[in-house]
């Protein structure tokens, strides 16, 4: 992450969340709070149709891409049925 202090990473952060509200995707940053060098977000998405999931997970993934300030480090999906 491009950020220099917590008030940007945050400013980065809550401009992402509010991207993918718009998917009908919930964002949540699940550790790394205190650090400005980092953040580990979670996103959920919920539906009956699989297919749909991977297809809003894989765009997901993929604005990272567009995103110069930020690094994906990783990613992880699971798809739960219940």
């Amino acid at each position: 992450m491009g950020a220099r202090s917590l008030k940007e990473k945050r400013k980065v952060l809550k401009s992402l969340k509010d991207r993918y509200a718009k998917m009908n995707v919930s964002v949540a940053e699940v550790d790394d709070q205190d650090k400005w060098q980092a953040s580990t977000i979670a996103f959920a998405v919920v539906s009956n149709d699989s297919v749909f999931i991977n297809s809003v997970l894989d765009r997901i993934v993929h604005g990272f891409t567009e995103h110069p300030e930020l690094e994906l480090i990783g990613h992880h999906a699971e798809i739960m049925h219940i």
